[in-house]
């Protein structure tokens, strides 16, 4: 089976009857978690990012608090877990601001783990390069944005 470019799908889909679309989105929501979890978020929260984001991190809270901190291996594969999330919840919404932000709260809660993630070698490098990704992020912004998101990026340097 050859499978269709973006283009060739969307002229398809412009001859279809409003029931036949209503069909092939039920179906693709029933054949994968993502694609149902991508139409809940275009649904019924893409309208309100600020709740989007409000519970985007409770799920990353629960995340957190039920991480296993008794050795640094299992602290980083929860923690890997969680960046995953992040990025899947990211490429939802499509603005940057609302992944700088989740990042920046990663951020904040790896700082507050403990034992230290900063006495971990490996820890301590993806933290160190989800800032320096972060930075990155924050350069392509609005001004006013970029203003308030660096104050919150030099609260989490210190």
């Amino acid at each position: 089976m050859q499978i269709e470019s973006i283009s060739t799908i969307k002229k398809e889909l412009q001859h279809l009857p409003k029931e036949d679309l209503l069909e092939l989105c039920l179906r693709l929501g029933k054949f994968k978690k993502e694609n149902k979890a991508l139409l809940t978020y275009l649904l019924f929260e893409a309208n309100d990012e600020d709740s989007y984001i409000s519970s985007v991190k409770s799920t990353l809270d629960e995340l957190f608090d039920g991480m296993n901190t008794n050795s640094y291996f299992y602290m980083k594969k929860t923690i890997r877990k969680i960046l995953r999330e992040i990025r899947v919840y990211s490429r939802y919404s499509l603005k940057k601001s609302t992944e700088v932000e989740l990042l920046l709260y990663f951020c904040d809660r790896l700082n507050e783990l403990r034992p230290s993630i900063h006495r971990n070698r490996k820890l301590s490098n993806l933290y160190e390069r989800q800032v320096i990704s972060i930075q990155k992020k924050i350069g392509a912004l609005h001004e006013d944005l970029r203003y308030d998101y660096n104050l919150q990026l030099e609260a989490l340097k210190k």
